[in-house]
């Protein structure tokens, strides 16, 4: 499966941006699918994943309750909804598929990456 991340930008803190992933393929409904953030100097960060069936959701302690993450499988779409945005949040923000079809929260689990979007909170 090929992925293509968009939506990102730059925006004021206490806002909101809406980042979603295009996927190719007609397997994309067995993935399991997860979004990660990646800041300069920083590893790679978990924060969120969804189950192939968009029953099951995992969120990082950092974005829990402001980030919402969701999927479309019969639009190949998966989604990342941020609100109130902190100037923290600022990374390169990643989309990634395991063939699992689970909620994980390792990199390593993950098969297919996307190409990454740039997310700039402003204070």
């Amino acid at each position: 499966v090929q992925l293509q991340a968009s939506g990102g930008g730059l925006v004021q803190a206490g806002g909101s941006l809406r980042l979603s992933c295009a996927a190719s393929g007609r397997t994309f409904s067995s993935y399991g699918m997860g979004w990660f953030r990646q800041a300069p100097g920083k590893e790679r960060e978990f924060i969120a994943s969804i189950n192939w069936n968009g029953a099951r959701t995992y969120y990082s302690d950092s974005v829990k309750g402001r980030f919402t993450i969701s999927r479309i499988n019969a639009k190949n779409t998966l989604s990342l909804q941020m609100n109130s945005l902190k100037p923290e949040d600022t990374a390169v923000y990643y989309c990634a598929a395991n063939s699992r079809g689970i909620v994980a929260d390792l990199t390593n689990m993950y098969d297919y990456w996307g190409q990454g979007t740039q997310v700039t909170v402003s204070s």
